[in-house]
């Protein structure tokens, strides 16, 4: 049995019947993923979260996953600049919800492997099985810079997270760990209690897209985030990660991707409000500091697909846009589950105001389309 039909079994929410699945993003952080100053109610508190996913509960969605920052990016909004530790965050959300999957994101250099594996397991007991990680290498150097460390070249941090996770997977599953890397060691290492979730682990997701980011994340991970250029390429991503996992780890590997979500009564409202706080309103300062960074450190983004998707950037991070009306915005979700993507985290300008009127008049059109339950 692998680790997929374990998770399935165990009655994880990222591994049930839903042929897409859904999630929220960015909600622990100021601005969440809208680089704007456009107008919201929107705040990065826990009552705000609460709310947000209690909707998203009784509407059956499956996740909400968080973005580590210690710092933000300046511009008028200092985007991101006010935000919550992802762990503390998971623990309280999981501790007031019944059914939603909660990650941590991590940047793996700036937390020894020992203190992620016992707070992830207790995190675990918590929710109930509930819990996984979005490993992250590191790539802000003004955040590793806080923390004292040099940034490592892109593909040693790879390697330096290679040796991590070993020790986390390690921990989760025996007592005793003896390790000797390159990067770590730890001598006789115990940790009990072991993971809730009767995969033996939590769900660990991973955003690399590099060719040694896309090997880490095909060996270790059970989902791999992207941000889909157009359905074409999107397509393209999606068979390619899945082959990889499956030719060269004998793996099976899901795919997530993120879009900005803006669904209005009519296809006009939506386009104004788009070209609102995205042209009008974007922070442009605050996006080029993040897209300086990302193109430097990351990999993820060449400045060629800033240049042409900058807009998108403002809109939620450069991803897929879904605008128009309930109807207009539910075909471009089945569309993009043609592509083969196992499912989408959506990002809002005011969760506060828009997520009623998409669960309202979206998700039923979702089940309608067989694409939920």
């Amino acid at each position: 049995m692998d680790i997929q039909q374990r998770f399935e079994e165990s009655g994880n929410p990222m591994f049930n019947d839903n042929a897409l699945k859904l999630g929220v993003f960015g909600t622990n952080c100021s601005n969440a993923c809208a680089i704007t100053t456009a107008e919201s109610t929107f705040e990065p508190t826990f009552e705000h979260n609460v709310k947000i996913a209690r909707q998203l509960e009784d509407a059956g969605w499956e996740c909400m996953v968080p973005i580590a920052r210690w710092r933000g990016f300046g511009g008028e909004t200092n985007f991101n600049g006010t935000n919550m530790d992802t762990f503390s965050w998971a623990a309280a959300m999981a501790a007031v919800t019944t059914k939603l999957q909660f990650f941590s994101t991590t940047h793996i250099p700036t937390i020894h492997p020992l203190v992620a594996a016992k707070m992830a397991t207790t995190i675990d007991h918590i929710s109930k099985g509930r819990f996984g990680l979005n490993l992250v290498t590191g790539w802000f150097n003004p955040e590793m810079e806080m923390f004292g460390r040099d940034m490592m070249e892109h593909d040693q941090r790879y390697d330096y997270s290679g040796e991590w996770l070993e020790i986390v997977t390690a921990l989760w599953e025996r007592n005793n760990v003896d390790y000797q890397g390159d990067f770590h060691q730890v001598r006789d290492a115990v940790m009990d209690p072991k993971p809730y979730n009767k995969a033996g682990r939590p769900v660990l997701i991973c955003a690399g897209s590099s060719g040694k980011g896309l090997d880490f994340t095909a060996k270790h991970c059970d989902f791999n985030f992207g941000f889909m250029q157009d359905l074409e390429k999107g397509a393209a991503w999606v068979k390619h990660v899945q082959a990889l996992a499956r030719d060269k780890f004998d793996r099976r590997l899901g795919t997530f991707t993120s879009c900005p979500v803006v669904v209005r009564e009519t296809e006009k409202e939506a386009l104004d409000y788009y070209d609102y706080y995205v042209r009008q309103k974007g922070d442009r300062v605050a996006c080029d500091n993040v897209a300086d960074v990302l193109q430097i450190q990351s990999q993820n983004h060449s400045a060629e697909m800033y240049s042409q998707f900058r807009d998108r950037f403002i809109a939620g991070w450069g991803g897929l846009p879904l605008v128009g009306t309930p109807d207009q915005v539910a075909q471009k979700l089945i569309d993009l589950k043609a592509t083969g993507v196992d499912g989408a985290l959506l990002t809002m300008v005011d969760y506060n105001e828009e997520l009623p009127f998409f669960n309202e008049r979206v998700m039923p059109l979702l089940k309608q389309a067989g694409l939920r339950k």
